[in-house]
């Protein structure tokens, strides 16, 4: 009867933010692979959760996790540790911005930015946009981040933040304008969606922004 009681109790939040997790990374991987990319950049890499998901697909025979923190960058190594001493081909972790431009990087097939944009400063962002877009121009590249008008679903009170160290968060009219201006700006199209169990009014927990460049390259 117990088991019976605790199967109809609603999930926590940690446990609802965990499942979207790791949905959310299923989802950039499906998409990555979709393209037929071979070479991808993780653009913020952090603790190297998506590196790990990209490292177990043979298509991909150059991954670069680019990440500024170091102590995020030693949690990527030992998630990968076993990738990395098998000597698996193409994988690298490279300590740097994704504000900065990285000549290195230029022209790859496909990048990624997970949950990453909204740990930039406000006065950053254009810094990012000419580096990563003007700069790196990736061929296609796929980027998520929280839904703002989502958070009172998540328990969160007005104006709080799903993590401390968020700088912002966008609703989907912010983020519609900066994705477009981008886009437009830099010659590229660019799709929105979501990820997450949508609300008819509030839309889904997180944004999704599928740029794809317009020029040959």
């Amino acid at each position: 009867m117990l088991t019976q009681v605790e199967s109809l109790q609603a999930p926590s939040m940690m446990e609802r933010m965990t499942s979207l997790h790791e949905a959310r990374l299923d989802q950039v991987l499906y998409r990555l692979k979709a393209t037929g990319a071979r070479r991808v950049l993780d653009l913020g890499c952090g603790a190297g959760h998506l590196l790990h998901r990209l490292a177990r697909e043979p298509q991909f025979e150059e991954i670069v996790g680019l990440e500024r923190c170091g102590d995020a960058l030693l949690e990527a190594r030992a998630l990968l540790s076993d990738h990395l001493a098998s000597g698996r081909p193409g994988l690298r972790l490279v300590c740097g911005s994704y504000a900065e431009t990285h000549e290195a990087f230029r022209d790859y097939d496909a990048a990624a930015m997970v949950e990453t944009i909204e740990h930039v400063r406000p006065e950053e962002l254009s810094a990012v946009e000419r580096a990563v877009f003007g700069g790196m121009r990736p061929r296609v590249l796929f980027l998520t981040t929280p839904n703002r008008e989502y958070n009172p679903l998540f328990g969160l009170a007005p104006g709080e933040r799903r993590e401390p160290d968020h700088q912002f968060e966008w609703d989907r009219a912010r983020f519609r304008r900066w994705t477009v201006g981008v886009a437009q700006r830099n010659g590229y199209r660019v799709t929105l969606g979501g990820l997450g169990e949508s609300h008819p009014e509030l839309g889904h927990p997180t944004q999704t922004a599928f740029f794809e460049r317009l020029d040959p390259g």
